[in-house]
């Protein structure tokens, strides 16, 4: 077994052992949906910088699975909006295990939207998500009942212009720690928060959008 090989084994045994953590159910399918998204973000991650250098085992868990905890909120058939959608997280993994979810990635970055469209075309989703190279602030919000985001950079300094971005009625789904529960409790919002697992202060918040 090569290098390269053994790296993949090491990704799938680490989804495949830690999922029900997570609360997570993988077919053999989504296994391999989800070991070809890693091949491909390790085969660009070079150039892109779209994750900090990491074992297997810490991308399956600290992203993928973790990533993957959106899905108990997200209905058949759900529309989302994933802003600064980066290296695809948390989204992809999330359309690769329930492709019946549609999507909207919205990243600034030209070259991280190729990456993008680079994984939806290798894992067959390119008819239900679009990917959008502009900055969120600059496009009209579209249609969507869910709004995701995990890594958007300042995210903290942008809630107030993402919140108002937000189609009404939505439902955001944001990753964060206490700085951003901090916010969120400032602005007297409505939304509770789901502990990562195996993480001291990492949080899902689960934010209803006023109508």
């Amino acid at each position: 077994m090569t290098a390269y090989s053994s790296k993949i084994e090491e990704f799938k045994h680490a989804l495949a052992s830690e999922a029900d953590v997570y609360g997570v159910n993988l077919s053999a399918q989504a296994m391999d949906g989800l070991s070809e998204y890693y091949e491909l973000l390790n085969s660009w991650n070079t150039r892109l910088h779209l994750v900090a250098p990491c074992s297997p085992q810490q991308f399956a868990t600290r992203h993928v699975l973790e990533s993957l905890i959106l899905l108990s909120f997200l209905p058949t058939a759900a529309k989302v909006a994933d802003v600064g959608s980066g290296a695809g997280l948390p989204i992809l993994p999330c359309l690769i295990v329930r492709p019946e979810i549609s999507a909207t990635l919205i990243d600034s970055s030209k070259k991280k939207a190729v990456f993008l469209r680079e994984v939806i075309n290798r894992t067959k989703l390119s008819q239900s998500t679009t990917v959008i190279a502009e900055r969120f602030e600059d496009i009209t919000a579209p249609e969507a009942g869910f709004v995701t985001c995990r890594a958007l950079e300042r995210f903290e300094t942008k809630l107030q212009s993402l919140l108002q971005w937000s189609p009404r009625d939505s439902t955001m789904l944001f990753f964060g720690g206490p700085g951003l529960r901090e916010q969120l409790t400032q602005l007297d919002l409505n939304f509770k928060e789901v502990k990562i697992p195996n993480s001291e202060r990492r949080y899902l918040f689960v934010i209803e959008q006023p109508g």
